[in-house]
């Protein structure tokens, strides 16, 4: 237990100073506090925020009017806005919060610069606010968690800089000698989170709020899920263990359960993490070798997940009477409980049999929001709990207040995710059903939906319940800072760390030799990260032709562009996927007169950027081109329930009433073009002239069945679009693939 003492004890009086010399020089300095408050306020304010559009996208499922029949209010559009409130706006706010405050008391040092802390709080708000302003007019890059287009991301990449370079040179500055396991999850998920950031944000501008991804296909998918299943990684799960291994001793008043625990759960998790990405895509056209790779670390990682969770949950042995009585400690023991829960389930859904059912269902909703209001929630909420009375210098206001909240956000997460994985279950279950006869047991998609619409319903009494009950606790924290008085500065003072330290035996092992030098922690934690990602990716570069080819597949004409441009402004991947599975169910649901089948490799090759989806409330639509009648698409985009009464979908008038803005067509194909798509050399110059002609052409056919529209709206280049989707495998039958 000594290790244990000596770290949980490292923002206080150092065991290590007293045995240095006999009068050490005494250095005085003060914790700001002023921008800790300002990153409280904004992570109270945004979780609200996220929660109530959150509430409203589950209202729409239940109850479509709720879309309110405009185009910055669609599922949509919104959805991107709640996950990127909740993950950047909201979580994002609570980690810098939680690392501003602690890594200076851990460090024995103020932050290296409040002027650049300053900075990363009002640049990371502005993106916040642009995130809010540009997604719902549909300017967005199509790829979940990494929405925002690229003036954006280099907005990212300059504040997440900024909070790296401060807490870095913080803990080189330090007056403690040792680097507490927190400092090692926040140093390891900077240099982590920077690397995926950069990697799937690449991207070539064709004006100031549109870009393409420079990967296509199946190169792009899998570097968006390694990105997307590591920002879960190391945006919300590796900065909350760091927050959780201070401030759960802190509240407990309890050393940490297990220092030699800490450690392997350290770098066993962020290993293995880097490996998993590739279990979202279960079953697709990613190369079988990068799926079993996926799977394999993703069921490895329940035992470093685990492992941080029972060293969470030990460490507060001998303090049971203390959870009953504080609602902080009643918070953490729960967001625990949940990133337990959540970190054995992510490994069981990427079974592949287990996959098979869950994939594309509500069941993966139910697991995210089990981790996002549980794990992320909660913890947050524990934090603003014991943090927000220190900062004032008071308790808090309402300890009643405080157990409300927590009761009944938990009974909001409950009555939230059961009913999802009802649905869920009922989702994949009657997909894959067939009758006595062999035929599918529910042929028409919408009775999948109708059967899980009084799940919708129940999920949004959860949610409200849980929004509630997080207004509770933003009063409580409120009136908690207006009975107290802000400390705006702590005067504190230490021993220099050159005078603080005295030899031990246990400093001649790696580990504890690293744990006391910043850069080679940084540089091992990064060589550790990459490994997995560098075994992932690099194969699908340096190997040729890893993906195969189609003879038979050709590029989008400009028309096409411009539509599939418009299904992703308008988030159509957030309820229809893009990926037939190599399923009976499938097969038989999605392929027309058996023709196409499943979805090839060489399909999606200048598909920029995919669009694969995670989640269906409506159909699959990778091989719907044909299928329907130009007219068909038009009514069906003007009133979908025109021939499904029960549907769900909002209506799209706007696209029948918009003029399709052709004025970066031939941008478009010149930047297509230097991404190697095989466009005729000057091809950029005659677009426009193509571009008119097929629309000319899709204006006839619904004339021809009484639909007056003129040829330059956008519900013509989005017709087009779809009507191309999945037919050049059609071409050929008997598709060959080009080795």
């Amino acid at each position: 237990m000594e290790q244990e003492k000596e770290i949980i004890g490292a923002d206080t009086p150092s065991p290590a100073a007293a045995e240095g010399a006999s009068s050490p020089p005494i250095e005085s300095f003060s914790y700001d506090n002023g921008l800790i408050r300002a990153f409280a306020i904004a992570t109270t304010i945004f979780g609200i925020i996220g929660m109530v559009v959150g509430l409203l996208l589950a209202t729409q499922l239940w109850l479509p009017d709720f879309n309110f029949g405009i185009p910055y209010t669609t599922f949509s559009r919104i959805r991107p806005v709640h996950t990127n409130a909740i993950i950047f706006a909201f979580v994002g706010n609570a980690i810098f919060m939680g690392v501003y405050y602690s890594l200076p008391r851990l460090c024995k040092a103020s932050m290296w610069s409040n002027k650049l802390g300053w900075f990363h709080f009002w640049s990371w708000q502005s993106i916040i606010l642009s995130a809010a302003i540009t997604l719902p007019l549909g300017y967005t890059m199509g790829k979940e968690y990494a929405e925002l287009e690229w003036p954006i991301d280099l907005a990212i990449a300059v504040a997440w800089t900024a909070f790296g370079i401060n807490m870095l040179m913080t803990v080189i500055k330090r007056r403690e000698r040792h680097m507490y396991v927190a400092i090692w999850f926040y140093l390891a998920s900077w240099i982590t989170v920077t690397f995926l950031h950069i990697v799937n944000s690449i991207e070539i501008p064709v004006h100031i709020l549109k870009s393409y991804p420079v990967y296509a296909g199946v190169q792009d998918a899998l570097v968006q899920w390694w990105y997307g299943h590591n920002a879960v990684a190391f945006f919300l799960t590796t900065p909350f263990l760091g927050l959780m291994y201070y401030f759960m001793p802190k509240a407990s008043g309890r050393p940490v359960y297990s220092y030699k625990l800490s450690i392997v759960h350290f770098w066993s998790l962020i290993f293995l993490y880097m490996w998993a990405g590739p279990h979202h895509l279960l079953y697709s056209s990613l190369p079988e070798w990068a799926q079993t790779l996926g799977v394999v670390f993703s069921l490895m990682l329940i035992a470093p997940s685990w492992g941080g969770m029972l060293n969470g949950l030990l460490t507060l042995r001998g303090a049971f009477d203390k959870v009953r009585e504080e609602p902080v400690l009643k918070f953490m023991v729960v967001a625990v409980t949940a990133y337990g829960m959540s970190t054995f389930e992510g490994p069981m859904m990427s079974v592949k049999s287990i996959n098979a059912l869950s994939h594309f269902t509500d069941w993966t909703i139910a697991h995210v929001h089990i981790g996002g209001m549980g794990w992320n929630g909660f913890l947050t909420f524990g934090i603003l709990y014991w943090l927000i009375p220190r900062l004032y210098g008071t308790k808090i206001w309402s300890k009643k207040l405080a157990n409300a909240h927590f009761w009944l956000g938990t009974l909001g997460i409950i009555f939230y995710a059961v009913p999802m994985y009802w649905a869920g279950l009922t989702q994949g279950q009657m997909w894959a059903d067939f009758n006595a006869t062999g035929q599918l047991a529910y042929p028409n998609f919408m009775q999948t939906v109708t059967e899980i619409i009084p799940m919708y319903a129940a999920r949004v009494h959860g949610g409200a319940f849980y929004l509630i009950a997080a207004l509770i606790g933003v009063f409580n924290l409120y009136k908690t800072a207006r009975q107290g008085s802000f400390l705006s500065k702590e005067n504190v003072k230490a021993v220099a760390l050159r005078d603080n330290y005295k030899p031990k035996r246990t400093d001649k092992t790696f580990q504890r030799w690293l744990e006391r030098n910043p850069v080679p922690l940084t540089v091992a934690s990064t060589v550790v990260i990459l490994v997995g990602g560098a075994f992932e990716i690099i194969p699908l570069y340096v190997v040729e032709n890893n993906v195969p080819t189609i003879a038979s597949v050709r590029p989008y004409t400009p028309l096409e562009l411009e539509g599939r441009d418009i299904y992703v402004r308008e988030g159509c991947y957030t309820c229809h996927s893009q990926w037939v599975r190599p399923f009976r169910a499938e097969t038989e649901r999605y392929s027309q007169n058996h023709v196409g089948g499943y979805s090839k490799a060489g399909e999606f090759i200048y598909d920029r950027p995919f669009q694969w989806g995670s989640k269906r409330i409506g159909p699959d639509l990778h091989r719907v081109g044909g299928k329907y009648s130009d007219s068909w698409h038009y009514k069906h985009m003007m009133d979908p329930q025109f021939d499904q009464a029960e549907s769900i979908m909002p209506p799209y008038p706007w696209l029948i009433e918009d003029d399709l803005n052709t004025d970066y067509t031939a941008k478009k194909i010149d930047v297509q073009q230097s991404l190697g798509v095989p466009y005729p050399e000057g091809y950029a110059d005659v677009a426009i002239q193509d571009l008119e002609m097929q629309a000319k052409e899709i204006q006839g056919r619904l004339k021809a069945d009484g639909i007056e529209v003129d040829s330059g709206k956008e519900i013509i280049a989005l017709i087009a679009y779809l009507q191309r989707l999945g037919t050049d495998i059609k071409a050929e039958k008997n598709y060959t693939e080009n080795n």
